[in-house]
């Protein structure tokens, strides 16, 4: 079955965000079920969220983004009522944050450093490690990046004082959601936008726009070929892996995360994703 988030005013309905998506899956035949995304997201009683599923089967969530330890809540409350989550916790958490699976894109992504919590001292010590130059700030799971110049770029990762007051402010527009610690990337300058590629079981299962941008539809043709190498032996189900066009020419990732949490563009068909996804249900059931 497919897990989609409840509408917080109409909770026997899809949120209006997924309804196209549960619409696709059920004129696909694919079971759905609803769960109480605020309830999961405060931790408070994932048992209740997850009442209205019925018992028994394989799922896939898809719903707005949960922090690794309330997927894992989410997944021991359907694991009471015999349902299996075809992505584990400990594989979302490699999806969901960058140190999870850094080091096997190492090749094809920025140059990357980053800290346990939020302290100044290791903030400095991970500055120090990744050299000179610019770069681009996040936590594990997530940037601010829509306060680009006051909490992601760092002009100079010289300026010690500077680079702390853009990590300080993504500390406060962050706050409760800030996760793991800071991850220092090395700036490169893409051009155009970017991609977001769906993989599931390590293959590439659609190429389409990002969401930001999601009336950009890719003008280059994507051969992620080189990828396929890198993504598979990473073993997650279900992920998106983001590419930009480095000024160079080559494709690189910008971020991969779980696709379960992975934002749909308008402009791309949900049967698309959602037929692909029952294929692989029906190859898990």
């Amino acid at each position: 079955m497919l897990l989609f988030p409840a509408d917080p005013l109409r909770p026997r309905r899809p949120d209006d965000h997924f309804a196209a998506e549960a619409g696709a899956a059920r004129a696909a035949g694919i079971p759905i079920a609803l769960v109480d995304h605020d309830l999961l997201a405060s931790g408070h009683d994932p048992v209740r969220a997850v009442a209205a599923v019925r018992p028994s089967g394989v799922a896939v969530y898809r719903g707005w983004m949960l922090r690794a330890d309330r997927y894992a809540d989410l997944a021991n409350a359907l694991a009471a009522r015999d349902v299996r989550l075809r992505t584990t916790p400990e594989r979302y958490r490699r999806a969901h944050e960058l140190p999870g699976w850094y080091e096997a894109l190492r090749t094809v992504t920025p140059e990357s450093v980053w800290t346990t919590g939020a302290g100044r001292a290791a903030f400095d010590a991970a500055r120090r490690a990744l050299g000179g130059g610019s770069a681009v700030l996040r936590d594990w799971s997530k940037s601010a990046k829509h306060h680009w110049h006051e909490a992601v770029f760092i002009p100079d990762l010289a300026d010690g004082d500077a680079a702390w007051r853009v990590a300080t402010r993504l500390l406060e527009l962050r706050e409760d959601d800030f996760t793991g610690g800071f991850v220092l990337r090395r700036f490169e300058r893409f051009t155009g936008a970017e991609v977001r590629t769906w993989w599931i079981d390590g293959r590439c299962a659609l190429v389409g726009p990002h969401p930001d941008t999601p009336d950009a539809a890719p003008t280059d043709e994507v051969d992620s070929g080189f990828l396929a190498p890198l993504v598979a032996p990473l073993g997650l189900p279900f992920v998106t892996v983001d590419l930009a066009r480095h000024a160079d020419g080559r494709w690189r990732v910008v971020e991969l995360g779980d696709g379960q949490v992975s934002d749909r563009p308008a402009t791309v068909d949900p049967s698309a994703l959602i037929t692909a996804l029952g294929r692989a249900l029906a190859e898990a059931s």
